[in-house]
């Protein structure tokens, strides 16, 4: 099954810190720049709302409150958070990750560390939200750090031509797209690289 991936650079710890910051200021920059998709949202889920599911609002008054948080419901939390990302970050390209598929990622990883690129990993992008937000599957979310991704782009710039035309050229373009973000977040300092599969 293919999915999506998206990418946003953003100052991670800021971030982290809406959850539980019981801003309301914050609550209503989401409800006034995401209504819409709030809404739709609200739409696409109308079964599992009806059988108890947080609505796309009230699950995100759940993240800037700190809670509470039902895990039967979690991926409305995950979907509340990525909104959150996405106010206050920048959307990276994403022109190579949708669709994509999950099992192709650990491939990608392989090519990267043939390069000796090993300081991120596009696998880990997938993985459960920050604490305290309950885990879910989809999204999927993850993190590069500023360090891991200036530490990444040193690697890059170590690469040869050479190391480079032996990887396959398609593979080559994903890379690429990965090296873009780490670029873009070494010119904002303490800023990171989030991702959301869904």
């Amino acid at each position: 099954m293919s999915s999506a991936m998206s990418f946003t650079l953003l100052d991670l710890a800021a971030a982290r810190a809406f959850i539980g910051c019981r801003d309301e200021g914050l609550l209503h920059a989401v409800r006034d720049n995401f209504g819409a998709d709030l809404a739709a949202d609200d739409s696409y889920f109308s079964s599992e709302i009806s059988r108890g599911a947080p609505t796309a609002y009230q699950a995100l008054e759940a993240v800037v409150n700190g809670g509470p948080f039902d895990e039967g419901f979690a991926f409305q939390y995950g979907y509340a958070y990525k909104r959150l990302c996405e106010l206050t970050g920048y959307r990276l390209p994403n022109n190579n990750f949708c669709p994509i598929r999950a099992s192709w990622l650990p491939v990608l990883d392989e090519a990267m560390a043939g390069l000796g690129i090993t300081a991120v990993s596009v696998s880990e992008l997938t993985y459960s939200l920050p604490d305290p937000l309950p885990f879910t599957d989809l999204p999927g979310y993850g993190e590069w750090t500023a360090e891991e991704c200036a530490k990444g782009l040193a690697q890059w710039e170590a690469t040869t031509e050479e190391q480079r035309r032996a990887v396959d050229p398609m593979t080559m373009e994903v890379i690429e797209e990965c090296v873009g973000w780490m670029r873009a977040a070494g010119r904002m300092p303490g800023f990171g690289v989030v991702s959301f599969l869904s």
